[in-house]
């Protein structure tokens, strides 16, 4: 959701400056339908269960090699696990299950059971991280006191980062206790909640990185960040944040906070921050090359972005929209990516193009395998309402813009589909009203495959050469 009702609170950002012109289409070309259009095979890889008479709403998909299982959470608080072959999808834990205390909030589009990830010490008995697993989650249970506030009222939900532990990773299903709370944050509205959760995949013992927990925290909702939270680095909205979730010398003694973070021991700044000036960081991940991290970041009603992530980086947001000054639901066409000290997007894309239907972006992969070779050094991402799926250059990073960017389509009975052209004719063949939006996913395997995950037909589906 993109556009929010709480339209009353949006009427609390700056207007752009007089004088200069504004615009809703910023990118007057199109992205290209048919150049540089790149067809890729697919296979139905597993199926995910209907929770009654809704499609599974997945929304993601993490591999844990030490025991050869991928895992897969929907939005309702399940993960099931799934076989490297995709041949046996099982209930591993109920996060929304009584005992546990923390009711998932799933109403609407946006809260639900957000994202998972593994200790990289999940399977090494003996070690600090055995049999750990963390979850980020949207609840219904607001009775502990939040660590992390708005700015501002109202109050309609926490986002709640959790330590599970199991006594045996290997087992079917999560045999372990309670979970550990490590931090709760109150929203103040329904919309851009807890992000993504993950540790670094390239990050090995013994270096600073190993077993960090990267969180992706929106900026609280409503519209155009009313409350200034993305560039206040007072607040834990609108960042990635980087926590040591085994460590305990955070304000509220469960967790830890790294030496090596960008705004350690400087007064008045949350040493929590890796990154700043984020709207709703929807996924992010590391170039297995060269180690680049990258966002896609989620805009408000005109232009989407993906952007190269540094330590300290400011992202831009609520200042900028992409490459554009914001202000009002409008971006200024005047002086774009002007400002020093602001990273600005290596690819952007806006609303108005043909292609798309209120766009989201998500992603972001960077594809170094060899198996799909047409793939092969490329950015991918897409669009989550359309199911679009686009690419960029991997070694040679664009500067901004959407005309660098390029189609991927599926290849289905001998022709170029969308993804969602596929799954409304799956919908028909399941007997149900074909979807009119996607809600794509991206995920990588494994080996470096490409999963395409989406919350309209249960069917996680596999890139194929």
């Amino acid at each position: 959701m993109h556009i929010s009702r709480f339209l009353i609170s949006a009427m609390l950002i700056a207007t752009p400056a007089l004088g200069q012109s504004t615009g809703s289409n910023p990118f007057a070309t199109p992205i290209a339908v048919t150049e540089g259009v790149v067809t890729v095979n697919f296979t139905e890889f597993a199926v995910i269960p209907d929770a009654g008479t809704e499609a599974a709403r997945m929304n993601m998909l993490v591999d844990e090699p030490g025991t050869r299982r991928l895992f897969v959470n929907t939005m309702r608080g399940l993960i099931y696990s799934v076989s490297y072959d995709g041949k046996t999808v099982a209930p591993y834990l109920d996060t929304n299950a009584a005992e546990w205390g923390v009711p998932v909030n799933f109403q609407g589009t946006e809260r639900g059971f957000q994202s998972f990830a593994f200790h990289p010490q999940f399977t090494q008995r003996g070690t600090r991280g055995f049999g750990t697993f963390y979850t980020y989650t949207d609840t219904s249970n607001m009775t502990p006191k939040a660590d992390f506030l708005p700015s501002g009222d109202p109050h309609t939900h926490d986002t709640v980062l959790l330590a599970w532990t199991a006594k045996d990773p290997a087992a079917a299903t999560y045999d372990g206790a309670a979970p550990r709370e490590l931090f709760r944050v109150a929203h103040p509205y329904p919309n851009h909640n807890g992000g993504m959760i993950a540790v670094d995949p390239a990050a090995r013992a013994g270096t600073a990185d190993f077993g960090l927990l990267y969180v992706g925290s929106a900026d609280g909702g409503s519209g155009g960040d009313p409350f200034n939270h993305a560039q206040n680095l007072a607040s834990a909205f609108g960042k990635i944040l980087r926590i040591d979730p085994l460590g305990a010398n955070s304000t509220n003694g469960k967790y830890g906070i790294p030496a090596s973070n960008p705004f350690v021991k400087k007064a008045g700044v949350l040493g929590e921050i890796y990154a700043y000036g984020l709207r709703n960081p929807q996924r992010f991940s590391w170039d297995p090359k060269n180690h680049n991290m990258y966002v896609a970041d989620i805009g408000q009603n005109i232009v989407e972005k993906i952007s190269l992530v540094t330590a300290g980086a400011n992202l831009g947001w609520n200042k900028w929209e992409g490459s554009f000054t914001y202000g009002a639901r409008e971006v200024g066409m005047a002086n774009q990516r002007s400002e020093a000290g602001v990273t600005f997007p290596i690819a952007e894309f806006d609303h108005t193009d043909p292609l798309l239907r209120r766009p989201a972006v998500t992603g972001v992969y960077a594809y170094r395998q060899t198996a799909i070779k047409q793939l092969t050094n490329k950015l991918i991402f897409g669009d989550n309402p359309s199911g679009e799926i686009f690419y960029v250059d991997a070694d040679t990073l664009p500067q901004g813009g959407q005309d660098p960017i390029h189609r991927i389509l599926l290849t289905d009975k001998g022709s170029s589909r969308t993804l969602l052209q596929i799954i409304q004719e799956k919908n028909t063949a399941q007997g149900k009203t074909p979807a009119v939006r996607a809600d794509l996913r991206l995920a990588v395997g494994p080996q470096g495959q490409l999963f395409v995950l989406n919350k309209r037909d249960g069917v996680i589906r596999l890139l194929a050469p």
